[in-house]
């Protein structure tokens, strides 16, 4: 990691609290932040013994506008800080700036383009010419593979920590939905939702997971936590192992040559590190129609509530819909708002919500079932393909179509399971991760083991970074 940053004392240099204070050529190059602190403020922070960590915006931050990517929401500074933020400002922690994404987090359209906000632009994978930082967590992801900062927050409802983790060449924690407190955060659903880090390595993740997990009582899911659930998610990686242990390997991406390569790195892998590897059988049917149902109504309910409370100017969808119309040329000008149209209109939906629910909430059994059946820990694969071309034309869907894809992790996004990604090897010369994926509150076996095979990987990120 190349931290490079104005020397203002040595007591900075060996605290390693970097930030790149010093290079803003670094930013407008990839287009990272919406808004950020001053090299002055910084240089502040940093001389306080402060560390610096960026967040995606849509989450709200003092002194900050909270805009989810959207012109609509320029003016919404909160009053207060989220509720996890608080918790990293308490430990130590200064928020340096409020990065890009995909607008709306990737849930205004059908056919739009990860990372591209009518507030912030694109942001650029820094790996390939106009190649995908994905999303919706484009930014954060961004921000850690060029060393700006050593750790970010994003936000996740199905791949949106897993994806520009697993793109941008770093480490990518998805935990279990109600892990971390997702109040102050504009929702897209309260089944799925959830914040987490993206960081240079497994032990900056795990410590900042440490800091940023636990109950709130405002959020009703954070309550779940088992009372005897064990938050030192850092503490043990130095002994961590994969001896001994028994995974299961998914199959998604071998259809694919070079999917089927990857696959075949990742078995011999850990079976020189002693575990055992069985191929899981993923006869696996992903209820697409479903889940789409599910968030278009979540997405409403949530987002309604959150505006209600906050200082922005518009209250309802209606009002967001209508701001984006009059506001074309610059909003619309990419792609369309058809899941504001379709999560609008389903008001009177409850009892169709309610049966595609219950499916989608069948992945929670079907995760398990897989690890019961074959007597595995965690399930392991490919996290994504490599970041695709940037096609603000025809979108996601058609640049995707057009080369090689593979994923895994939405069944855990579904089931509200955790899910890490880390850098596991290139394609393309473009990065992709490796994934493991465990049943509800195996967050912290999740991160030893990923732990463990960072050791073992020993990813190098591009000299150019």
């Amino acid at each position: 990691m190349k931290n490079i940053f104005l020397i203002i004392s040595t007591i900075l240099i060996l605290n390693a609290c970097s930030a790149k204070v010093d290079e803003p050529s670094v930013e407008n190059k990839y287009n990272i932040y919406i808004s950020k602190l001053s090299n002055k403020e910084i240089e502040k922070n940093l001389q306080k013994g402060l560390k610096p960590i960026a967040i995606k915006d849509n989450i709200d931050v003092k002194g900050f506008a909270n805009t989810a990517g959207s012109l609509a929401l320029k003016n919404n500074f909160p009053d207060n800080n989220a509720f996890l933020i608080q918790k990293l400002i308490d430990n130590g922690y200064f928020v340096i700036g409020k990065t890009n994404l995909s607008e709306w987090a990737n849930f205004r359209s059908s056919s739009s383009t990860s990372g591209w906000s009518s507030m912030g632009g694109q942001t650029i994978n820094p790996y390939g010419e106009m190649r995908t930082p994905c999303g919706s967590s484009s930014g954060s992801g961004v921000v850690v593979a060029t060393g700006l900062v050593d750790v970010a927050i994003g936000t996740e409802t199905n791949g949106s920590v897993s994806c520009p983790s697993s793109v941008n060449g770093i480490v990518g924690i998805k935990p279990t939905v109600g892990l971390v407190s997702r109040t102050g955060i504009i929702p897209i659903s309260s089944t799925q939702d959830t914040a987490g880090p993206m960081a240079n390595s497994v032990t900056s993740a795990a410590k900042v997971l440490e800091v940023i997990a636990g109950v709130d009582p405002n959020d009703p899911a954070t309550l779940n936590i088992p009372d005897d659930f064990n938050f030192n998610f850092s503490s043990d990686l130095n002994d961590s192992s994969l001896a001994g242990k028994r995974f299961g390997l998914l199959p998604t991406g071998s259809m694919n040559s070079d999917g089927k390569l990857m696959l075949k790195k990742i078995r011999m892998m850990l079976e020189e590190a002693g575990a055992v590897v069985v191929d899981i059988d993923d006869k696996r049917e992903y209820p697409g129609p479903e889940e789409l149902l599910v968030l278009l109504y979540e997405f409403k309910v949530g987002l309604e509530q959150y505006l209600a409370s906050s200082n922005s100017e518009f209250k309802t969808l209606d009002e967001l819909i209508a701001f984006n119309e009059e506001n074309k040329d610059d909003v619309l000008k990419h792609f369309d708002q058809s899941h504001f149209y379709d999560s609008n209109k389903t008001s009177s939906q409850k009892e169709e919500y309610l049966i595609a629910l219950e499916r989608v909430l069948q992945t929670r059994d079907e995760i398990d079932s897989f690890i019961e059946e074959y007597n595995i820990e965690a399930l392991v694969g490919l996290s994504w393909s490599p970041a695709w071309a940037i096609n603000h034309d025809g979108g996601d869907d058609e640049a995707i179509a057009e080369y090689k894809f593979w994923v895994n992790g939405s069944y855990a996004a579904m089931a509200g399971y955790p899910h890490v990604t880390i850098p596991f090897e290139y394609v393309d010369n473009l990065p992709i991760g490796m994934s493991f994926i465990g049943s509800k509150w195996d967050d912290k076996k999740l991160i030893e083991f990923a732990y463990a095979a960072e050791q073992l990987i020993q990813f190098k990120p591009s000299p150019n970074l």
